[in-house]
């Protein structure tokens, strides 16, 4: 049901997205500041909507359905956001397009495996992705001004976050590719 907690905090993460956005348009420390704040929020979010969900019994094909679509709203948004305010190194791009190109990947299998009534489990390797994505993304969103701002300007947060956003991708990289198999397995399989 739309009301039911979990759902309401998956969609608090697809509210957040014009928020964040708004924030980092800004383009002040402040604002990179309060963009760090938000997407931790709704971060946050994709771990308690599941745990609540499944504690409470409350799972749903609404929110099975809008989980994902949440998350990628929110990290393609926050790449698209750092890439467009050339917050993102030239080697920065790398990473970002490989977990872009991963997460286009996943929907596009999902959505094939779904027609054919066959799921596609998230793997403990994949929320330890997600993990480090998000925490690499609020990291990048803060920035080296958003630190400055916080008094820890001595802190090299681009960087830091960069680094974290390669092993996101590797990791990325890692997963994607088990679940490229898993979708060829049944794609081969099927008469």
């Amino acid at each position: 049901m739309l009301t039911d907690l979990p759902n309401i905090l998956t969609l608090s993460r697809i509210a957040a997205i014009p928020v964040l956005v708004a924030c980092v348009a800004f383009g002040t420390a402040w604002g990179d500041v309060a963009a760090c704040a938000v997407f931790a929020l709704a971060a946050i979010t994709d771990y308690f909507d599941g745990k609540l969900a499944r504690d409470r019994a409350q799972i749903s094909d609404l929110g099975r359905m809008l989980d994902p679509i949440a998350d990628k709203l929110l990290v393609g948004a926050s790449l698209m956001m750092l890439a467009g305010s050339a917050r993102l190194s030239a080697w920065g791009l790398y990473p970002a397009i490989v977990i872009m190109l991963r997460e286009i990947l996943v929907s596009g299998l999902r959505e094939y495996l779904g027609a054919i009534r066959i799921s596609l489990p998230v793997t403990q390797l994949a929320k330890w992705k997600t993990g480090f994505q998000m925490g690499a993304l609020g990291t990048l969103l803060a920035g080296d001004t958003g630190a400055s701002a916080l008094g820890l300007g001595f802190l090299p947060v681009g960087h830091i976050g960069e680094v974290l956003l390669w092993g996101a991708a590797l990791l990325t990289i890692v997963t994607g590719w088990d679940y490229l198999l898993a979708g060829l397995r049944h794609a081969v399989v099927r008469p």
